[in-house]
């Protein structure tokens, strides 16, 4: 039996779920509303102040389904209720971002700026104390929090030689030695 897909997920308090006869699983709560199609296969129930998922047998599309179900629908309780963070820091002479309005402005060395639009949900700050060196990306869905926070990275990834670029709060990369003499 999967380990993380016996366990209950905890409601918190002011959270609400529904399941629909299709398997759609639809979370409220204070910082908004999400909703995941789980798979047939696996069902999910609320009973009192928490939520079950379980499967049917131990049939190896069952078993890989159970615990990825369960991580989807706790991954959607902690999102209306605590929200999902990813920090990004910006190193290198001339590199920074701003923000234009609710979008990110981004200088990073091209001939061009980028300007990054945020998508429904996702909010793009910039700490006062940072200069325009941090960048914090967060909003109630870990997949789409996770993805922006990539795209971003990847306009300017961190190279290996000078460290210059886009990382991820605490990532470390690793440097390379530079062209060694004769």
């Amino acid at each position: 039996m999967s380990r993380i897909g016996r366990k209950p997920i905890a409601l918190p308090a002011g959270v609400t779920v529904t399941v629909s006869d299709s398997n759609l699983v639809t979370v409220k709560g204070p910082k908004g509303e999400l909703s995941e199609q789980i798979s047939p296969i696996i069902s999910v129930k609320v009973e009192g102040a928490e939520i079950l998922v379980t499967r049917p047998n131990d049939e190896k599309e069952a078993r890989s389904l159970h615990g990825l179900s369960r991580t989807l629908v706790a991954n959607m309780v902690v999102g209306v209720t605590e929200g999902y963070v990813k920090n990004l820091e910006i190193i290198g002479v001339g590199y920074r971002a701003e923000m234009k309005g609710k979008d990110l402005l981004l200088h990073l060395g091209y001939s061009h700026d980028i300007l990054m639009t945020a998508p429904q949900g996702i909010t793009f700050e910039i700490p006062g104390d940072s200069g325009g060196l941090k960048i914090k990306v967060s909003g109630s869905n870990k997949q789409q929090v996770g993805q922006i926070a990539a795209v971003i990275r990847g306009k300017r990834p961190p190279e290996p030689y000078h460290g210059k670029g886009i990382r991820y709060a605490g990532e470390y990369v690793r440097s390379k030695a530079g062209k060694a003499g004769k």
